[in-house]
């Protein structure tokens, strides 16, 4: 197969290289290196040289072969030649190629032997086509002839017929340029009167058939320039008249926000409290239900739809607007400036008025953000893709920042618990609005969970004045309640202590201060709830519970405690504050199942041990420390009835025969005291006030007679003391089972809390003082005896002239000289009898002391015996 010289390279270089080629061919008759851009057809040339090197039997050498076949080929040999006469070897060609003529002379002669006979058959068809051709040359001519005279008539009449049909073709195309011009003016004048009467999108649409129809196919010059002038002047104008419309609805869709936002504020407010009721209906049949009062029908309640419920939003310019726009090509350019318009109205909306109370208005500002996202969800939904959802959320992000940052730092300069739950129940209400869109509020309501603990606090510290002066203005004493007022003030909380309907006028256990705290506590739970039931959740309890438990613990408990330790609370206040806290400690469960209620948690759930209030433990607690309180205000009261033995004659000669002063005004007191514990205290509590009572007394006696203030002490004045015991021990037994506590206790008394005293004055007036020594009988009778404080007491006892350390002195002066020395005997007897005694006493107490403190007391016993 033979290729083609490379189009890249040069003519005459190619023909250097074949000649070159020629001749290394002709002296060498053979090659052994060729460039790859050499003629191939040389080569095969050559190579069918090879084939035959030996001399022809007409002389033909190689060379000859080559020339032959680029002879034969067509070759352009000018290049060749060109280059033989450079070399200076143009002979050596010139003979090359008289040799090919020759040979081609030989095949020609060779060529017309062989086709001789053919060739005269062939001149002789010849010269018949040529007579042939002379006949018809010689018809034609005559026909030609008789056509050109018959044609030229013809020919005046087709010309004629050109011109008419010439002249038809003008008429034609102006009839119709001038129908065209007539319909692009109509369209010209619809188009003016649309724009005049307002009606841009007719107009647009005339325009836009004008430009697709005709614009480009106007006959007429001077009118296509106009048209084409006037189109985008007409364009412009509707634009900004288009723009104008836009811009007034602006102002007053931003203006009708706000009545937009309080219908939809209110539908919302409706439908929760519909519900509300529903869930209110539902659980009260329910719980009768449960107790089984009765029969139920079940109804189904359609809420039927009011057209007044349905929000009316003017849209229509808006879609007017868009869609002209949209016409014009520029709907971009529309949504771009629809969108940051809209955007500077929400930030100018977001900014809260520094002249204006937020109290005052946080209404009109939140409804006013309610209006306008309902408004841009209308858009969103109706109009096509004016806004695109990513913008929607771009806005709504923005207003849910800021309106978070407003609500957060107008909550934390608020003071009044009552104004922050009125801003909070509003902005509940613009979440479950715009919730209903499909907007995600939840940010927003993380500001009222952020403010919660802000609330509660307020709400704590309200209910703390409320509690102080609830029980400050409480008189402690029992109320005495009408029919009409035993349901509002016992039967409500729980506090009856029986489910027998009393007596009227009916005279309660507690004072006002229980009733009124349970209203405040009440009201507390109602506003505790209603903050924290916001956006929908429903586990809630617990924190109602929490701030329930705050409340009793930190605000109720701590004023019953501070007003128990005040220094202005007397006995009678202290034992009506303890009965009360023991009516408040039992309202607790009326709490818990009231703010169970509120919160729709069933009343099975707050039966179990892990939902009671920590608070009643705590009350618990409180209660016992009253008591505590209440014993020492009633022990320090005795004292003060007790202070009036300071007026006592400790050494007095005669026995006295009536009860002492201060004894009747001990006795008076106590039974005072027991009276009013019986009637508005537990009786435990009555018999541990009882006890501590009398034992405070028997203290106070013991304690009196060890003082240092009295150095001795008589007989005679340890029978009068006998004599007031006497008493003070029969009005214990007698209280002790008029009360009932004989049944409860019936191995106690009141009678054992004077005991001490009593052993001490039976040993003191003892005919037999020495069965002290005696084991058995010291366990049997003076088992609560302590014989340091024995010893201490015989001591001050022994100058007695009647008793076991008596003296001589103011014996009668009538007296025998028997007597006389029988009285020295015995006195003699009786002194040696008190000093076994003492020593006695003396010996046990130190052995007690080595006992208990180690062989250390030792050398202080010794001291105190040898004193």
């Amino acid at each position: 197969m033979e290729s083609q010289p490379n189009s890249s390279m040069d003519h005459n270089e190619v023909c250097k290289r074949r000649f070159w080629l020629f001749e290394i061919v002709s002296q060498s008759n053979e090659f052994s290196f060729l460039d790859q851009h050499d003629n191939l057809r040389v080569l095969t040339a050559t190579m069918n040289a090879k084939k035959s090197r030996n001399v022809t039997e007409n002389g033909e050498t190689v060379e000859d072969s080559i020339l032959m076949t680029l002879i034969g080929n067509g070759e352009d040999l000018a290049p060749m030649v060109r280059h033989s006469f450079e070399m200076g070897k143009p002979e050596t060609l010139v003979l090359q190629l008289k040799h090919v003529v020759k040979k081609k002379e030989v095949e020609i002669e060779e060529l017309c032997k062989l086709h001789y006979e053919e060739f005269i058959v062939a001149v002789d068809e010849l010269r018949g086509v040529l007579v042939d051709a002379e006949e018809l040359k010689s018809e034609l001519a005559s026909d030609n002839f008789r056509l050109q005279e018959i044609g030229s008539a013809l020919l005046l009449r087709l010309e004629d017929l050109l011109e008419s049909y010439s002249i038809k073709k003008n008429v034609t195309e102006a009839v119709k340029m001038s129908r065209m011009c007539v319909e692009v003016l109509d369209l010209c004048i619809k188009c003016n009167k649309y724009v005049a009467d307002g009606q841009f999108y007719p107009a647009l649409k005339a325009i836009h058939q004008i430009e697709e129809n005709y614009m480009k196919v106007i006959p007429v010059k001077t009118l296509k320039n106009l048209v084409e002038k006037r189109v985008p002047v007409i364009k412009n104008h509707i634009e900004k008249k288009v723009c104008g419309e836009i811009n007034e609805w602006l102002v007053h869709i931003r203006g009708t926000s706000k009545e937009i936002g309080q219908k939809a504020i209110g539908f919302a407010s409706s439908s929760r409290q519909r519900n509300e009721d529903m869930l209110a209906r539902q659980k009260k049949a329910e719980e009768e239900s449960c107790l089984g009062l009765g029969d139920f029908t079940y109804s189904l309640d359609v809420e039927e739809i009011d057209d007044n419920s349905v929000l009316k939003i003017n849209l229509m310019p808006l879609y007017r607007a868009y869609y002209i726009h949209v016409c014009l090509g520029i709907r971009d350019q529309f949504r771009e400036y629809y969108f940051k318009n809209r955007m500077l109205q929400l930030n100018s909306d977001l900014q809260v008025s520094s002249l204006q109370h937020f109290l005052s208005s946080h209404q009109t500002y939140l409804a006013q953000i309610a209006g306008y996202f309902i408004v841009e969800d209308r858009v969103l939904r109706t109009a096509g893709d004016l806004l695109s959802p990513s913008q929607v959320q771009a806005m709504w992000e923005t207003a849910v920042s800021k309106v978070t940052e407003n609500l957060e730092y107008q909550f934390s300069h608020m003071d009044t618990a009552s104004h922050l739950l009125l801003v909070k129940d509003y902005v509940t209400l613009l979440g479950a609005t715009l919730r209903q869109y499909g907007y995600d509020v939840g940010y927003i309501l993380d500001a009222l969970t952020n403010s919660r603990d802000k609330y509660h606090e307020l709400l704590l510290v309200e209910c703390r004045q409320q509690i102080k002066d609830a029980v400050n203005d409480d008189d402690c004493k029992q109320m005495v309640l009408k029919e009409s007022e035993y349901s509002t003030n016992v039967l409500c909380f729980h506090l009856q202590t029986s489910e027998i309907m009393p007596g009227f006028p009916y005279v309660a256990p507690f004072s006002s201060m229980v009733p009124d705290c349970c209203r405040i506590i009440r009201s507390f739970i109602k506003d505790s709830v209603n903050y924290l039931s916001y956006g929908g959740q429903t586990n809630f309890f617990d924190f109602a519970r929490k701030y329930l438990d705050k409340l009793l613990i930190d605000v109720l408990n701590d004023v019953i405690l501070s007003t128990i330790k005040s220094s202005n609370t007397g006995v009678s206040q202290a034992m009506q504050i303890a009965a009360n806290i023991s009516f408040l400690e039992r309202a607790c469960d009326y709490f818990l199942q009231t703010a169970a209620k509120q919160c729709g948690v069933p009343t099975r759930m707050i039966a179990r041990p892990q939902t009671t209030l920590n608070a009643k433990n705590v009350l618990k607690s409180t209660r016992e420390k009253s008591y505590v309180a209440l014993v020492n205000l009633v022990n320090h009261k005795l004292t003060e009835y007790l202070s009036l033995m300071e007026k006592v004659n400790w050494i007095i000669d005669d026995v006295a025969q009536h009860k002492s002063e201060y004894m009747n005004e001990v006795v008076m007191y106590l039974d005072t005291l027991l009276s009013t514990a019986q009637q508005v205290l537990p009786l435990d509590v009555m018999y541990k006030i009882g006890s501590g009572a009398l034992e405070h007394i028997n203290n106070s006696f013991v304690n009196t007679l060890l003082s240092d203030s009295l150095k001795r002490f008589t007989a005679n004045c340890v029978m009068g003391i006998n004599n007031d015991f006497k008493t003070l021990e029969e009005f214990a037994d007698e209280r002790f089972h008029s009360t009932g506590l004989s049944e409860i206790y019936k191995e106690g008394s009141f009678r054992g809390c004077l005991l001490e005293m009593r052993q001490l004055i039976n040993l003191l007036l003892s005919s037999q003082p020495e069965n002290f020594m005696n084991p058995v009988i010291r366990m049997r009778n003076y088992n609560s005896l302590d014989y340091k404080k024995l010893a201490i007491i015989c001591e001050k006892y022994k100058d007695s002239p009647d008793g076991l350390f008596g003296s001589l002195s103011k014996r009668g002066a009538k007296q025998s000289n028997r007597m006389k020395s029988m009285d020295i005997h015995n006195f003699e007897y009786k002194l040696f009898e008190g000093a076994m005694l003492f020593f006695i006493a003396v010996f046990l107490a130190i052995r007690d002391d080595i006992l208990q403190e180690g062989p250390h007391a030792l050398v202080t016993s010794l001291w105190l015996s040898q004193e």
